[in-house]
């Protein structure tokens, strides 16, 4: 009788997970398809595809070599917050391997979680390889956030235009406070996987962070540089500098976990900030489509590496 009464229990935890799971999916497709809806309601879909349809193709082949390049320096960043000796031609697969699925998967976390296995099955370090991942992440976003606040004053005249001079300040401020929060108080230390999670962060050296960090630094400007030059495929004349405020800031809103790979937040993004400097909201919406387009392309290699694997 007991047992009937915990095999029952356990059946509806897993149905109540399961059902918040697609509660959850469907109010990322909700704001996604709503913003969407809004942000080409006013910008119009047929002006959007004329724009991208006049855009210079070697721009956007351009911006997807330079997302392979900035993927490429990416390895020498994870490397250093791992023991595994692995090839770097094995990083770089792997790292590809989540881009591809981080694009094409719904959800920020799904090519990390990939990446993430695959490198478990390389090393046998389950914590390791999340804890690699997680620093990886966490100094991008870093440089991305410093980047941001350095370029801040650029930007400050026409975000203030707008009423949105306080963005940058207050972001890079709750980044700071969330950081200090999840090394300082260490949420989850006693959950054992968590611990040794916890636990390399202990051992990552100083200079091996001061490097990560610098290399975030010139992946990010790879980043921004790649929808700079599209900007210039679309002949638009914004000044570089701005875009070392935006591009973060939009960045920022697309990471929070509301919608499909940040689809409909990234566009109303894009439609915002650069509307602040006279940026048409058709050509914005453009930008932001082709932005996407050319991460696309740039992390297509990540499925030769899925395939190569599984046939392996």
């Amino acid at each position: 009788m007991a047992r009937a009464l915990k095999t029952g229990d356990s059946a509806r935890g897993r149905l109540q997970k399961a059902l918040k799971k697609v509660l959850f999916l469907a109010l990322k497709l909700t704001v996604s398809t709503g913003l969407l809806w809004i942000v080409l309601r006013k910008a119009g879909l047929q002006r959007v595809l004329h724009t991208i349809k006049s855009m210079d193709p070697w721009f956007f082949l351009a911006a997807a070599g330079l997302y392979i390049l900035g993927t490429f320096v990416s390895v020498f960043r994870w490397r250093l917050f791992l023991t595994a000796r692995l090839t770097l031609r094995k990083f770089f697969s792997l790292y590809m391997l989540g881009s591809f699925f981080n694009t094409f998967l719904p959800g920020m976390i799904g090519g990390d979680a990939v990446k993430g296995y695959y490198l478990y099955k390389e090393t046998g370090g389950m914590a390791e390889a999340m804890a690699s991942i997680f620093m990886d992440r966490y100094l991008g976003f870093s440089a991305l956030m410093l980047i941001a606040f350095l370029a801040y004053p650029a930007g400050l005249p026409y975000l203030k235009g707008k009423g949105l001079a306080w963005l940058v300040p207050v972001i890079f401020a709750a980044f700071l406070v969330m950081s200090l929060i999840f090394f300082k108080l260490r949420l989850g230390r006693r959950i054992k996987l968590l611990a040794d999670f916890y636990g390399y962060f202990g051992i990552y050296e100083k200079r091996a962070l001061l490097k990560g960090m610098l290399i975030s630094m010139v992946v990010q400007g790879i980043s921004i540089f790649s929808i700079y030059v599209l900007a210039l495929g679309f002949g638009l004349t914004v000044g570089l500098p701005l875009f070392f405020v935006f591009v973060p800031l939009i960045t920022a809103f697309s990471s929070v976990p509301l919608s499909i790979s940040g689809l409909g937040i990234r566009e109303a993004s894009f439609v915002l900030f650069f509307g602040a400097v006279g940026v048409s909201p058709q050509t914005a919406t453009a930008l932001s489509f082709a932005t996407f387009l050319s991460s696309a392309a740039g992390s297509l290699p990540g499925l030769y590496e899925y395939l190569k694997i599984k046939k392996g």
